[in-house]
């Protein structure tokens, strides 16, 4: 049978097309042109990729944004089954204002292994790095929760930073976590890019907080490659949610777990920048004798073999 693993190189060239598409609107306060530049450049290069592939979550619906839909069927329809998770831009308003942490990101494991939430589009994440998977209780306080954080990176407490969106439904959880004498890394958008610091313990200890649902589930692909930890619990937020939630029989109380979230380790996380942040570089453009070039920027986490892999790609355009 094949891999996942194996589509690395094409989807890579996925989250690149799309980054280069919308690359000009970086910084021009033009979120929505530049959404849609990405899924139109994202959805014909997907469309070529040999595999019978399906969107099992996409963006648009909660940000009623430029979307690649649930179910729809990408790939050429050859070759093995692939779920896929995209966010053509992650972190948009970072991408109109040209602050760090904006990126492109795809994730991908075989047929059948990602969590489908249906309407609940926000998920309440905790994400670990490797070293506390197994070793923290995520229905504990906060409080209990750092100090067991703190113990498996032998750290104290206070040397601890926790990502967290700064949204109006994060200042209880940020008062409880200053209480304990930890540190806040604080971002307007993006928790995929805090998430991703936290899997690789990478400028960030952790990320607690409610984001989007598509961001969970591409997160969750990032921490089982990875063998991170994280726990999700669906968080609906407008009262249309809270209903459709209901009337699906979603239990929005219940913590699911990493491995509920993507069954498979033959998964992949993938992301180019847009702008700069702690792990890729933004999008570079230039001129030389043969006229523009662009330059990409992409980390790979690869969970089929356990890498990660950082791609450098200079393409004339």
């Amino acid at each position: 049978m094949g891999s996942v693993s194996n589509l690395k190189i094409d989807l890579v060239e996925v989250c690149e097309a799309a980054a280069r598409a919308c690359a000009p609107f970086v910084g021009s306060g033009q979120k929505d042109e530049g959404d849609g530049l990405a899924v139109d450049a994202m959805r014909k290069r997907i469309n070529e990729v040999k595999m019978n592939g399906v969107i099992v979550i996409g963006e648009g619906a909660k940000d009623e944004a430029p979307a690649l839909y649930d179910d729809e069927k990408v790939g050429t329809g050859e070759g093995i089954g692939v779920d896929i998770a995209v966010d053509p831009i992650e972190g948009t308003n970072l991408f109109a204002k040209d602050m760090p942490g904006s990126i492109v990101t795809l994730a991908a494991a075989p047929a059948g292994s990602m969590y489908r939430p249906g309407s609940c589009f926000y998920m309440d994440k905790q994400v670990y790095p490797k070293a506390a998977r197994g070793r923290i209780d995520p229905e504990a306080p906060i409080a209990d929760r750092l100090k067991q954080l703190a113990a498996a990176l032998g750290k104290d407490v206070a040397e601890l930073k926790i990502f967290i969106l700064d949204k109006p439904r994060h200042q209880q959880m940020m008062k409880e976590v200053y209480a304990t004498g930890a540190k806040i890394r604080l971002a307007t958008d993006g928790d995929v890019n805090g998430a991703i610091q936290a899997v690789l313990n990478m400028g960030s200890d952790a990320l607690f907080g409610i984001g989007g649902t598509p961001e969970g589930i591409v997160t969750a692909c990032a921490a089982r490659a990875m063998g991170a930890e994280m726990f999700g619990r669906m968080a609906p937020q407008k009262d249309f949610e809270i209903e459709l939630c209901k009337k699906e029989g979603i239990d929005t109380k219940r913590i699911i777990t990493r491995d509920e979230l993507v069954t498979s380790d033959d998964c992949l996380f993938i992301a180019t920048g847009l702008t700069s942040g702690a792990y890729v570089r933004h999008v570079k453009v230039g001129h030389d004798n043969h006229g523009k070039f662009m330059t990409t920027d992409t980390v790979v986490l690869d969970g089929g073999i356990g890498n990660i892999r950082h791609v450098q790609t200079t393409l004339h355009v």
